[in-house]
């Protein structure tokens, strides 16, 4: 059955029962479920669509095509992996779920695609005559691409991981801007197809950008910021007798922490607007502050 599965193609309605026609095409007979059909066809029309074999493994056309096709690209959802065989893609079709092999996969398991990871792919038939995923490669990516605009800078964006490798990650943003991720820009190595929530610290002049998945330094609050402005709001008027210039034995006493990571912390709350600090005291910034100091700004 050469060049017929995973195409829209042409063949003429021979036969039909209750719930199905039947179309043949180049001597093979496709299944179509009448359920699709508003109109009654006759007997020797013909009838165009897209042809696959269904997971009963029965041929089967469809007037209702997915976007994923022989030489077509278009996205599709993991609903599934199979370590001996790869993951499997939902690409629209009502019956059927097309495999990535595992030979198209990386190489560490824990990369591969999980269930709800989106995958960019198109069709192939096999000398079997069975369906598999093509993922595509950095020349389709690039064919599909937005130049980015500099107003990107230090916004956030949200992409999705195309090409892993020991030298980064590329990725291509829900705008279809290319982007690339440092090793040192992420915590963990981000798997194929996964939805990433990253940040523009650079456009380049060809329009794509580099991202980064760790966070603003002023939303990196550590643990020892985090006890210091649980203390502040478990006091009993939001402020602490204390400061950067307070003695090191005192902060020892009271935190349990040295004056070195006593400022640190100081630092990272005052850079996240979550205190104050003056006439040698720590204050709680609240709400209301917060909001009357952003007034004033506007």
């Amino acid at each position: 059955m050469e060049e017929l599965l995973g195409r829209v193609i042409a063949g003429k309605v021979t036969d039909e029962n209750e719930n199905d026609y039947y179309v043949q095409i180049s001597g093979t007979t496709f299944r179509l479920d009448k359920s699709e059909i508003k109109k009654p066809l006759k007997l020797g029309s013909n009838f165009k669509g897209f042809t696959y074999e269904n997971e009963n493994h029965e041929m089967q056309i469809t007037r209702d095509a997915p976007q994923v096709q022989v030489d077509h690209y278009g996205f599709g959802t993991v609903v599934r992996t199979q370590r001996t065989l790869g993951v499997f893609v939902d690409v629209g079709l009502p019956n059927k779920d097309i495999v990535v092999s595992l030979d198209d996969l990386p190489d560490m398991m824990e990369l591969w695609p999980q269930q709800g990871d989106r995958l960019l792919i198109a069709l192939r038939e096999d000398a079997k005559q069975r369906l598999w995923g093509v993922l595509a490669d950095g020349d389709i990516y690039a064919a599909i691409a937005q130049p980015a605009k500099k107003i990107l800078q230090n916004s956030n964006v949200i992409a999705r991981s195309y090409q892993l490798k020991l030298v980064g990650t590329r990725v291509m943003t829900d705008h279809y801007e290319l982007g690339f991720i440092h090793p040192s820009e992420r915590e963990r190595e981000p798997r194929l197809g996964e939805e990433l929530h990253a940040r523009v610290i650079g456009v380049h002049d060809d329009g794509t950008l580099n991202l980064s998945l760790r966070p603003r330094t002023y939303e990196a609050i550590d643990d020892d910021s985090a006890m210091l402005l649980a203390a502040l709001e478990h006091s009993e008027d939001g402020h602490l007798d204390f400061s950067d210039k307070s003695y090191p034995a005192a902060i020892k006493a009271y935190f349990g922490i040295s004056k070195g990571q006593f400022k640190r912390a100081i630092g990272h709350l005052l850079k996240a607007r979550k205190i104050t600090q003056h006439d040698g005291q720590l204050w709680l910034v609240t709400t209301e502050a917060t909001d009357t100091t952003e007034e004033t700004q506007d």
